[in-house]
């Protein structure tokens, strides 16, 4: 049987949206077929590295991708976006079959001291990994 392809999309792919890719393939990787990109690169943010380091992650290797990357290359049937912006700039992916909003919070953007901008992207690591726990027990997968 194929797997699904499933895409999370953020504005930077950064932060959030590797966060997510990272769990989901954790728990249901082989399940789906799972990516992660933004509609503008940017360097994968320290302090994710750092946080998902803390959850037995290393993604010092990974790198910002742009959904037109994929586009006409990939089919994705599901499709998450993580933040209003992407939400707002995502286009009309043929052939979807799902696509949910998960309106998080960017860490990145969080205005702090260094220890409350690392409790920050804690906090919004623990958040999305939740979510993609209920996600997955909502459609019997987990």
């Amino acid at each position: 049987m194929k797997k699904p392809n499933l895409i999370f999309l953020c504005t930077h792919n950064e932060a959030r949206s590797q966060m997510a890719e990272a769990f989901l393939k954790k728990y249901v990787g082989d399940y789906f077929n799972v990516f992660s990109a933004g509609f503008e690169k940017r360097k994968i943010h320290p302090s994710t590295i750092k946080v998902m380091e803390e959850k037995g992650f290393d993604l010092s290797e990974h790198y910002s991708k742009e959904l037109k990357r994929f586009l006409g290359e990939k089919k994705f049937e599901i499709v998450i976006t993580m933040c209003q912006k992407a939400e707002e700039l995502c286009p009309i992916i043929p052939r979807v079959i799902t696509k949910l909003f998960w309106d998080i919070e960017n860490p990145a953007s969080f205005d702090g001291t260094k220890e409350e901008q690392i409790q920050k992207f804690r906090e919004i690591r623990d958040l999305i990994e939740n979510k993609i726990k209920l996600w997955l027990k909502e459609r019997e997968i987990l």
